[in-house]
């Protein structure tokens, strides 16, 4: 029954998979390919429900730990990283691992291992208990100290001030983290910053998006999972630019009552949400009384990262890989 008849819905670009999402998921599939079900994971792939779902399907096992991973098995770590401790246990263990965690979430790791060996302590801005934060930090066995906010900044104590170093969750909001960051600084003048943000592209890219099409709307809707941190986050940037912001996992999750009264409902999805999530909230729209889609102007992404070796899935590699 159409609620809302003549809505219209803009369409964010960029929204959806990233390339380390992608690169994450294929890791799985051709794994699941090359040395049969099951493959184990360690943690959710990607945060989203489908996602897993569909992998599960297809004969991945999703565990949290590896005491549940049977010997000689294929166990693929998740694109939010692990710690050392994992990384030395799964070894220990001699299980088949391939890695994929996001090259953008390794980068800060490197940045990591690379200052401790030069004496530096770490504040890390992000998320208590996401497992990219409990990755990042696992690097280290002291030295690294969480900020989630801005009052945390003048609880931390670090030993000592003269190499102190900032990092940061890639998939936080920008600005959040940008306010984060001054007042470190502002407590901590001499705090090394990194050279680039750690914030991802795509992260920063679908904020942008939702920045730019808020204004133009009377809400938005994000396709996404709960435990998705990105996609949290671009629901809660919408609302703090005065826009109502909804998180949907599935096209069953809207609300007719939430379009009461709208001409225009913004559009996306997190960087862990398939477009085939979107074509079906399209749809569900549709029936709800959405006339039009329109695309928001915007430059597609073509970062591309390679796959670890051992997954490609030609003869001549496979040969190599069994020798």
């Amino acid at each position: 029954m159409k609620t809302n008849a003549g809505l219209e819905v803009l369409l964010a670009e960029p929204r959806g998979f990233c390339a380390g999402v992608d690169r994450a998921i294929e890791i799985v599939e051709r794994a699941l390919t090359k040395f049969g079900a099951p493959i184990y994971v360690r943690h959710e792939i990607v945060h989203n429900t489908f996602v897993v779902n569909d992998l599960k399907a297809k004969g991945a096992i999703f565990i949290e730990e590896l005491d549940d991973v049977p010997k000689g098995a294929t166990l693929v770590f998740s694109a939010h990283g692990v710690s050392l401790a994992v990384q030395h246990e799964a070894a220990a263990r001699g299980f088949r691992v391939f890695d994929a965690t996001c090259p953008l979430v390794t980068k800060v790791h490197v940045e990591v291992a690379k200052l401790a060996k030069e004496g530096y302590e770490f504040i890390m801005i992000g998320h208590k208990g996401h497992p990219e934060v409990e990755g990042t930090m696992g690097q280290l066995d002291s030295g690294i100290h969480l900020v989630e906010d801005v009052a945390d900044v003048a609880r931390i104590q670090p030993t000592q001030t003269e190499k102190l170093a900032v990092v940061t969750q890639t998939t936080l909001s920008v600005d959040d983290a940008a306010a984060i960051a001054a007042a470190i600084k502002a407590r901590f003048p001499n705090v090394r910053e990194p050279k680039q943000q750690d914030i991802c592209y795509a992260t920063q890219n679908r904020q942008d998006a939702v920045k730019l099409m808020s204004p133009q709307v009377d809400v938005v809707v994000v396709v996404g999972s709960p435990t998705s941190s990105n996609s949290n986050r671009l629901v809660e940037l919408a609302r703090k630019l005065g826009t109502p912001g909804y998180m949907v996992d599935s096209a069953d999750d809207l609300q007719p009552p939430w379009f009461a009264g709208c001409q225009r409902v913004g559009l996306t999805a997190g960087a862990s949400a398939p477009e085939i999530l979107v074509a079906q909230v399209i749809e569900r729209l549709k029936a709800l009384g959405a006339v039009s889609v329109q695309r928001m102007p915007g430059d597609p992404e073509s970062v591309k990262f390679p796959l670890p070796k051992g997954l490609r899935l030609d003869q001549n590699e496979d040969h190599q890989a069994n020798e």
